[in-house]
């Protein structure tokens, strides 16, 4: 029966979790013409997804209303309104505390909603990021209290989600998706419903084997950003190499390296996360992921040493650093987006404000955003208020800046992105003394 409901796409699709994940996915299942159901706990973003108003990049507020107006898409908080829902997915957020644990509430949460509406003939499908047996040990332990068997009457499996805000290259339907279930039954039912609407599905042996490929995924850009980063420190220790040409010049080789560039940190939900979940599991197993945990110490460092970059440009030009004006150009964690998600431009700007007399900010994709409780709002890019400022830290290299004109009217840059290719008296670069 859901075989063919998913054949037909009269499935009906259910998403909970409307952010950065979960809404492209709803756009592109709709394209393909199922209808789809969401659930977000915030009220504010249903309301505003029921307007056909979208809050994120990757989807466009007309290309949301053509869903909603046709009723493909629609958005609750109600949880009961999935009980008519043959396919559910969950991609709910899961960040770390403050210990660097990992924290599955909403995960649970969730699984919790579900199990009270289960019923037979539903595929649930995990996304939301996650360490090794999270779908067998957590999702389906909670589950199966509802009486009901796995990989008979309903079914389970964990789909890592592979969203890469801002990409124009790639979205939801030409990147390939791994998929693994609890049972074989419930891999081959995730297969075909991802093959509606994804160019290509690649099923693994179990769902373990689908949440490991997704820490491994991340944890490889980790690893290869902390390499740079630690280079970028030692050229600027030794003196007299630039390492963005140095990886310019490592590029030239066709096989055996990949580039990765230097940065005030990793930002995002995944990066900065993921490594910390895998070495939070592999404790239970008395292993140590000691290179892993490594890496994400380098990164999480990152912004203290820019800062303490900053500090010493200002006083190499002369300048009292704690009497300095500071403004920052970018707070996204990656260009041309206004994704804010661990942005290492937050912590640099909670590093520095105490060590100099002003900072501000100008971010032409975030105008503005909280801070400690405190609201903050962007400034306008003048040639005016450039002048105003004793240096100007560029973290976020948005393709909107005009750097002729910021090099022009700056006393001061200091550059952690690159983004100023030409050679400058008053640009100081990450990675060059």
């Amino acid at each position: 029966m859901l075989e063919n409901l998913i054949k037909k796409r009269n499935a009906k699709v259910g998403i909970i979790g409307l952010g950065y994940v979960g809404l492209p996915l709803a756009i592109e299942i709709a394209e393909r013409g199922f209808e789809v159901i969401g659930v977000d706990i915030h009220k504010e973003r249903v309301s505003d997804i029921n307007k056909g108003h979208s809050f994120i990049n990757d989807v466009t507020s007309p290309v949301l209303k053509k869903f909603v107006k046709k009723k493909k898409i629609w958005a609750t908080t109600d949880y009961d309104k999935l009980k008519a829902c043959d396919v559910l997915l969950i991609c709910v957020p899961t960040p770390i505390n403050v210990n660097k644990e990992p924290d599955l509430t909403a995960v649970i949460e969730s699984t919790s909603a579900i199990k009270k509406i289960l019923r037979k003939g539903q595929l649930i499908i995990l996304k939301s990021t996650t360490y090794p047996e999270t779908t067998e040990k957590m999702v389906l332990p909670i589950l199966s209290k509802s009486g009901l068997q796995v990989g008979k009457d309903f079914y389970l499996a964990f789909c890592p989600e592979r969203i890469d805000p801002g990409n124009k290259t790639y979205g939801v339907a030409n990147t390939p998706v791994v998929v693994g279930g609890i049972t074989e039954k419930c891999t081959q039912l995730a297969e075909l419903f991802y093959k509606q609407f994804v160019k290509r599905v690649y099923p693994v042996s179990s769902a373990k084997a689908a949440e490991m490929t997704k820490l491994l995924e991340n944890t490889f850009r980790n690893v290869n950003i902390a390499l740079v980063n630690e280079f970028a420190q030692l050229c600027e220790r030794m003196g007299g190499i630039d390492i963005w040409e140095v990886i310019e010049a490592a590029k030239t080789k066709p096989f055996g390296f990949m580039p990765f560039y230097p940065g005030p940190g990793v930002g995002g939900h995944c990066i900065p996360i993921d490594p910390y979940y895998l070495s939070w599991k592999a404790r239970e197993y008395d292993f140590h992921t000691v290179f892993i945990e490594l890496s994400a110490r380098i990164n999480e460092e990152m912004p203290y040493f820019v800062v303490n970059k900053t500090i010493d440009a200002l006083s190499n030009a002369g300048v009292c650093p704690n009497k300095a004006n500071v403004l920052i150009l970018g707070m996204a964690f990656k260009k041309d987006i206004a994704d804010l998600r661990h942005s290492p431009a937050i912590k640099v700007y909670q590093i520095i404000a105490p060590r100099v007399g002003g900072v501000n900010y100008y971010d032409p994709h975030v105008p503005e955003l909280d801070i400690d409780g405190k609201t903050i709002k962007s400034v306008p890019l003048t040639a005016q208020e450039l002048k105003k400022y004793d240096v100007v830290l560029i973290l976020t290299d948005h393709s909107a800046y005009d750097y002729d004109f910021i090099v022009k009217n700056a006393l001061l840059i200091v550059d952690t992105r690159n983004a100023i290719k030409k050679k400058n008296p008053k640009v100081m670069k990450l990675g060059v003394q």
